[in-house]
């Protein structure tokens, strides 16, 4: 299986070819037709491999969920398109959906 986007933050993780371990983020977009897939399998599977963050993002939702993995309190936050996000493992850093929305539509 492989993610719409990873995030490998060790280089030492990364050969010629491929990451060798887990990514540290992952973003997926929802396939019309395998939501649940997403929603579930890749979430439980994700959490259990020990991936930091993962990000469900629903173009025709417009929303984004993130979930917090490998925390005391495990958590999960929504976001519309029109948020500006903070990637949790990274201070500082943010992806504005709104000019992601902009775009698509423009």
């Amino acid at each position: 299986m492989r993610p719409d986007i990873s995030v490998i933050c060790d280089k030492d993780k990364l050969t010629e070819r491929r990451c060798e371990g887990t990514p540290d983020w992952i973003i997926e977009v929802v396939s019309k037709g395998n939501a649940s897939n997403d929603y579930v399998r890749k979430t439980n599977l994700y959490d259990r491999a020990g991936v930091k963050e993962y990000w469900i993002v629903d173009p025709a939702g417009k929303t984004v969920y993130v979930y917090h993995f490998g925390t005391e309190d495990f958590k999960v936050k929504h976001y519309s398109f029109r948020d500006r996000i903070p990637a949790g493992i990274y201070e500082d850093f943010t992806i504005d959906f709104s000019e992601i929305d902009d775009h698509l539509q423009g």
